[in-house]
């Protein structure tokens, strides 16, 4: 087995496991206890696969360059959702959801344009909407939790 495919599978399995993850920590009581835990296992799974992501847009620049950035960009989300809570910025609940929903658009997005095609009814969609329809539908969704949360505040 080659050291691409290698870490490919390392980035599949931590990828599941982000995903995974990040669902069970957004739907769990939001006190520190099951939520904490479930995210910080998302956010150590999202570094995983943000550094498998560039191994693996390096060594095959030429077809997968696009991993590179989404991999960055995704993970600079998650990073700063992490961040705000952890060092209690200003305003940090709405920054953490920001941080930590707008990543997980970005891992939904990199699973959508690698598999959207085998997905039934997904597919029937041109494949550049995989590219957006995580960002058209995730928006909306971060902008009603936000709120929700500030006026619990």
């Amino acid at each position: 087995m080659s050291i691409f495919n290698m870490i490919l599978i390392i980035h599949i399995l931590f990828g599941a496991i982000c995903l995974i993850t990040g669902i069970v920590a957004m739907l769990a009581q939001k006190k520190k206890g099951k939520h904490t835990e479930w995210g910080e296992i998302y956010h150590a799974s999202y570094v995983v696969i943000t550094i498998t992501a560039i191994i693996l847009s390096i060594l095959n620049w030429d077809k997968i360059a696009y991993l590179f950035y989404v991999a960055i960009i995704s993970y600079a989300f998650a990073i700063y959702g992490y961040l705000a809570r952890k060092k209690r910025w200003k305003n940090w609940l709405g920054h953490h959801i920001r941080g930590m929903l707008g990543s997980y658009i970005g891992a939904v997005t990199a699973l959508l344009v690698n598999i959207g095609m085998y997905i039934p009814v997904i597919n029937l969609l041109p494949p550049i909407w995989f590219w957006f329809l995580p960002t058209l539908i995730g928006i909306p969704l971060v902008s009603s939790v936000s709120k929700r949360y500030k006026k619990q505040r």
